[in-house]
């Protein structure tokens, strides 16, 4: 946390993937934060490269840093418990609805 980019943004996330990056993302913007990724177009190498390297960072700019590491930390806390895809048996984030891997929806079973 805390690397500056330029033009007064800041990294303060590093997501898993693109999906989560997006999804974290939609999350800022919602509450208007503005948000930029970095990184998303290493998810193509992901085989290749060692799974810290894929992982997709999120900016936002300074003056919104506290705002938008309590909305993460609030998502990470949140995320302690998910549910199992009854599909593939992927373990999902309790704020996905559709599993990451498969696309099944968590409605069909857990």
């Amino acid at each position: 946390m805390g690397k500056v980019m330029s033009d007064n943004w800041c990294k303060i996330y590093d997501a898993a993937n693109a999906l989560e990056a997006h999804s974290l993302k939609g999350m800022l913007e919602a509450q208007h934060i503005a948000v930029h990724l970095s990184g998303e177009g290493l998810g193509a190498a992901a085989g290749e490269l060692p799974t810290n390297v894929v992982e997709v960072g999120l900016w936002v700019r300074d003056c919104q840093q506290a705002s938008a590491q309590r909305l993460l930390a609030e998502y990470e806390q949140a995320d302690q418990s998910g549910w199992v895809c009854a599909g593939c048996g992927e373990q999902n984030g309790c704020q996905f609805e559709l599993c990451w891997q498969c696309g099944r929806d968590r409605g069909t079973g857990i």
